[in-house]
């Protein structure tokens, strides 16, 4: 429109004409937007809306996240509930059988029984979570790895890994949460269930009659489980062998795993057995052969299962014979074992000397706190240097009972004593409650009959191969017989307990473990219910004696005289192999006399009289000042030192005697008529802690009789 336009409309519509700008915002409302304008705004208000959906869907994880750790936490209290109400039922029953008198099942049988009945109800009872959790494929990695992390929508999520699944079982992974919660971690039973069980078979170890007994023990923790693992594994290749040409077998087995199988197995843990004749006073050459044996061979075979691990021949067949790589086993176990022996027993020394010179025993408390830590320490100090942690507790056992323990105030001897056979209590009975509970709770059982059957024989002739040869070859020197009942005895007592559980359930990633694992705990099964409960009729038939007084030995007739005379033409070599332990002994006893006691505890007698006297200042420092205060050594309530006299040989004229069994000529050291040789403080103290002080020595002709007095 022209400004002259706006005369020709006249004044009245020239006053209604629009301005340009006006007319401009109209056109820009009226014309429909264009399309990148339009794509603006609506990428903006979805922009827009999409955080506020991330927002909702943040708080959402993190609700959900916050419920599931409750939940978890609940099931973990739910678990470790269901456990201690496992063990209060436990102790509930055998307060009922002690009662009651009844003997035909242990405790840790009961707790069996109990944890079967808890497995089945989680196993069948419990609501399964499937459908929860998705299997992803990662076709790109050859291995498996621990740690995975995974992201998910810009969101890295950790997972760490539980073990192989057989591919037939993919689709049939129980995904109850109840049911992994009450699996535990396998390093759970080697780092703090164990450690108190092997101490406390240490630290209450009767030394009078498992050293009156040592060169036995010896003979069948080490020679024994050798024989009994490779019997084992060599009749479980055979069966391995069967059941591959039946076509049972389903996935490799190596001979290795079979000697591994034959080591696990050869761990023995008669501990029903053990209690009963505990209940009963059983003959105590018995208990302590049947005990001895029980405590040195778990170690022996935790050592030889590690030894055939490390097995690795050179070339491309890892699994066949090396000749180089037996022996270098061979080192191995050999190193392990004095490794692990030497570091428990320098922890018992060190313990020794913090108790003897610091004034603990003015507390306690900070006492038996510190006696505990330096005593579970020494297991996981062991297994950290690659040794082995139950090897080196056992002796730190062994040696916290016959020197620390001196040192302790009285109260913290009693608090220790108690405070270890609790622990060993309920670690034990939690083991075998958890080994029925594993029975229907573990997700990885392999049931073959072929093979459960052919371990069940191995087994037993993998048993009585060591025990019926050893017990001939060792009878040869022996004074006290092991007779054809403690052989039969110890036959039968050849129970598998929590060593070859904790061992089995230690790896079982591959097909061959998880198969040796669920015959070992049938195995385990078996032995406790159906041995465990036999042992008294089993007494009974053998007629071994009970009711016997673990702190005497009873004379074997009714007669008030122990006849001591020869025992015909085999008497002169028995004297003489019964001379050089005595001899081996005395140097044993008068080095720890002398020195050890005196150096370690408060006990024995000065050093500034034993040492050379330029060794004066330092003898000065060592003896404590107790020592030149007490005439009598110091000593353990329990053990009355290593032997009594059953165990000590003397000679007397032309006859040597020995108070358990016999006399025989021999060159004379002491006469009985003449004057008596000068005797050192170590031969003193040593007749003195055996007993022989007041007894007389009365010679009837060839015969010789030694007077027992009652009250020994």
């Amino acid at each position: 429109m022209e400004p002259g336009d706006a005369a020709r409309l006249g004044p009245g519509r020239a006053a209604r004409a629009l301005p340009p700008r006006l007319l401009l915002l109209l056109l820009l409302l009226l014309l429909p937007p264009p399309p990148l304008l339009g794509r603006g705004l609506r990428a903006a208000a979805a922009a827009s809306s999409s955080g506020a959906a991330a927002e909702d869907s943040s708080a959402m994880e993190e609700l959900a996240t916050e419920k599931e750790a409750e939940e978890s936490h609940r099931q973990d209290s739910v678990s470790l509930l269901t456990f201690i109400l496992l063990l209060t039922l436990t102790i509930l029953t055998i307060w009922l059988f002690k009662h009651r008198r009844v003997r035909f099942l242990h405790e840790t049988g009961l707790a069996m029984i109990y944890g079967l009945i808890v497995g089945v109800i989680l196993r069948y009872g419990t609501p399964a979570t499937s459908g929860r959790d998705k299997s992803l494929s990662c076709t790109q990695e050859d291995r498996a790895f621990s740690t995975l992390l995974v992201n998910v929508s810009g969101k890295f999520f950790e997972y760490t890994l539980k073990g192989e699944i057989s591919p037939g079982k993919v689709h049939s992974v129980e995904q109850s949460d109840m049911l992994r919660k009450v699996t535990f971690d396998p390093e759970v039973f080697f780092n703090i269930l164990l450690p108190p069980i092997i101490f406390h078979a240490g630290y209450s170890l009767k030394k009078r009659h498992f050293f009156r007994n040592l060169g036995s023990i010896l003979a069948y923790a080490f020679l024994g489980t050798a024989v009994s693992c490779f019997i084992i594994g060599n009749l479980m290749y055979g069966v391995v062998k069967l059941m591959k040409i039946v076509g049972q077998l389903s996935d490799k087995f190596y001979y290795t795993d079979c000697l591994f199988f034959g080591a696990i197995i050869s761990a023995t843990d008669p501990v029903t057995v053990l209690a009963i004749f505990n209940e009963l006073h059983a003959d105590v050459d018995l208990y302590a052969l049947l005990f001895g044996e029980s405590v040195l061979n778990d170690a022996v075979a935790i050592v030889l299962s590690s030894s055939i691990v490390a097995y690795q021949p050179a070339g491309l067949n890892t699994h066949a014979f090396d000749a180089a790589a037996f022996f270098k086993s061979v080192g191995i176990f050999l190193g392990i074992f004095s490794g692990s022996f030497t570091m428990g027993a320098v922890t018992g020394v060190v313990t020794a000397l913090v108790t003897k010179f610091t004034k603990l025993h003015c507390f306690p408390l900070l006492e038996t706190a510190l006696f505990f830590l330096m005593s579970w320490s020494t297991f996981l100090l062991a297994e950290a240097c690659g040794f082995t942690g139950v090897v080196a507790v056992l002796f730190c056992g062994i040696t916290q009972a016959h020197y620390t323990y001196n040192n302790l105030s009285v109260e913290s001897r009693s608090r220790t004593k108690q405070l270890f056979e609790v622990l060993h209590f309920l670690a034990e009975n939690f083991i075998f409650s958890y080994m029925g509970l594993a029975l229907f709770t573990f997700q990885k059982h392999v049931f073959s009959p072929v093979f459960i059957i052919g371990a069940f024989v191995a087994i037993f002739l993998g048993r009585a191969a060591h025990i019926y040869p050893l017990s001939f070859f060792l009878n040869l020197g022996r004074r006290h017989k092991i007779g054809w009942n403690f052989q039969h005895m110890m036959m039968f007592a050849g129970l598998r307990g929590a060593m070859a559980f904790a061992l089995a359930i230690r790896d079982t990633a591959s097909y061959a473990r998880q198969m040796m694992f669920t015959t070992t705990l049938l195995i385990v099964v078996f032995t406790v219910w159906i041995i465990g409960g036999g042992t008294t009729p089993m007494l009974s038939w053998l007629n071994i004696r009970v009711g016997v007084d673990p702190d005497q030995d009873p004379p074997p007739n009714n007669d008030s005289f122990q006849v001591l005379q020869g025992d015909g033409p085999d008497s002169a070599g028995g004297n003489r192999t019964k001379q050089e332990s005595a001899w081996l002994f005395r140097l044993w006893y008068s080095f720890d006399h002398n020195y050890l006691k005196p150096i370690l505890t408060h006990s024995g007698p000065p050093l500034t009289t034993t040492l050379p006297a330029w060794c004066g200042l330092l003898a000065r420092c060592l003896t404590s000042p107790q020592v030149y205060d007490n005439q009598e050594p110091l000593r353990e309530e329990d053990s009355d030192f290593i032997l009594t006299e059953g165990d000590l040989t003397l000679t007397y004229g032309d006859s040597t005697v020995t108070a358990n069994g016999s006399s025989g000529s021999h060159t004379a050291s002491t006469s009985l008529e003449g004057g008596r040789r000068t005797k050192s403080s170590s031969e003193e103290a040593l007749e003195r802690d055996l007993g022989m002080g007041g007894q007389k020595v009365s010679s009837r002709g060839t015969r010789l009789v030694f007077p027992l007095d009652d009250n020994a």
